[in-house]
């Protein structure tokens, strides 16, 4: 009897402090609500971990657009005319005749000591060739352009430096109106090789658009034609101007600007094919360097240039870089009968420009501008065709 009872009295504590140990309903309640937090705080990391990339990029996406609202409204213009609208090509051909245009002003109003044309011709372009050498490594283009491309951009180079080296010699036999008239005469025939080589459609439209520009051309200067004329032959020139050698000179002229119309149409096919217009501007330059320098040393009498010309060599020579460089790119977008009107354009501007100085607006010239201009902004209004965007 002793020995039940003692066992019962053991089963009892036992009973006893199991019952002790398990917690009632409302303590179990109270103490899933005091670790609820702790709970909460533990699995908070591990939903980050999926998120975690998220909100580092959402802050990365508003610098960038901070940063791109705060870049600068001349650099978003620049980055628009160069390939971000349907006009660029258009607009990037306006921009290379308003170069050329602040070129000839700068040599006609702030020239310093007379320097021999070849000479001039040499230094600029080195400093066309030094530019895109760089703009080439800066993008990590190929030098020397690709392989199937480099047939084209030594075709180009040699008809480049053939049309230039025909204007200097035509520029220097003949009055500086006709061989003026005569480079002009370029943006015509590279419409009509164009249509031979490239195989582009050539519409009345364009054609009468540049029928009319030269037909302007021809109005501006149309009192120099009946006049003697200035020629550039004492600009370093040894050699004085033949009447003998009249014809013969015009008919180099004509044959730099074939050679300028066919460097306007192998522009536009090497730029296209190489994806890179810098390209055709650096091929030129490594050919016409050797060149002008060879030809400076042998027919003229070089200069040593003061301070202020050297400046002014060097300005001129970054804004010839800039008109071949908007040239080539605006072949690369836009076809050439388009392209090669917009090239009247600095006629124009540069009539303007005397106008405005001179205070002397005859009718001829005043109503070659205003064909010109008409020209030209019907050219820009119709915008590109269809099939070239």
């Amino acid at each position: 009897m002793a020995s039940d009872m003692n066992n019962s009295e053991a089963d009892h504590l036992v009973e006893l402090i199991v019952r002790d140990e398990s917690p009632s309903i409302p303590d179990v309640v109270s103490i899933l609500e005091e670790d609820a937090p702790l709970l909460t705080q533990i699995e908070k990391p591990k939903i980050n971990i999926f998120t975690i990339s998220y909100p580092r990029r959402k802050p990365l996406d508003q610098v960038k657009k901070i940063h791109d609202s705060e870049v600068s409204s001349l650099t978003q213009s620049i980055i628009w005319i160069w390939g971000g609208s349907r006009y660029s090509g258009l607009l990037c051909a306006s921009l290379s005749s308003i170069f050329y245009f602040t070129m000839e002003i700068l040599m006609g109003f702030f020239s310093a000591q007379p320097i021999p044309i070849l000479e001039m011709t040499f230094t600029r372009c080195t400093i066309i060739t030094l530019l895109s050498y760089l703009w080439l490594r800066r993008s990590e283009q190929p030098i020397f352009g690709l392989t199937h491309v480099r047939k084209l951009l030594i075709s180009r180079a040699l008809a480049g430096l053939l049309s230039m080296m025909s204007f200097i010699y035509s520029i220097q036999r003949l009055p500086s109106s006709q061989a003026v008239v005569i480079s002009f005469t370029t943006p015509l025939l590279a419409s009509v090789v164009a249509r031979i080589i490239l195989q582009e459609k050539l519409k009345i439209s364009d054609f009468g658009g540049l029928a009319c520009s030269f037909f302007g051309v021809l109005l501006i200067f149309q009192d120099l034609f009946t006049s003697p004329g200035l020629t550039n032959a004492g600009k370093g020139s040894i050699k004085p101007p033949l009447r003998s050698h009249h014809a013969y000179a015009v008919l180099i002229g004509f044959a730099g600007s074939i050679a300028g119309g066919i460097s306007h149409c192998l522009i536009r096919a090497s730029a296209k094919a190489s994806d890179q217009p810098v390209a055709t501007v650096f091929s030129f330059g490594m050919l016409a360097c050797p060149v002008t320098a060879m030809c400076a040393m042998f027919f003229e009498d070089l200069v040593m240039p003061s301070l202020y010309s050297i400046f002014m060599m060097l300005v001129l020579g970054l804004l010839a870089f800039l008109a071949e460089v908007c040239w080539a790119r605006g072949l690369q977008l836009e076809k050439t009968s388009k392209v090669a009107n917009l090239r009247y354009m600095e006629a124009s501007l540069v009539q303007l420009w005397h106008i405005g100085v001179l205070g002397v607006a005859p009718f001829g010239p005043i109503v070659g501008v205003l064909i010109i201009l008409i020209s030209t902004c019907w050219t820009l209004y119709v915008g590109p065709d269809r099939d070239t965007e």
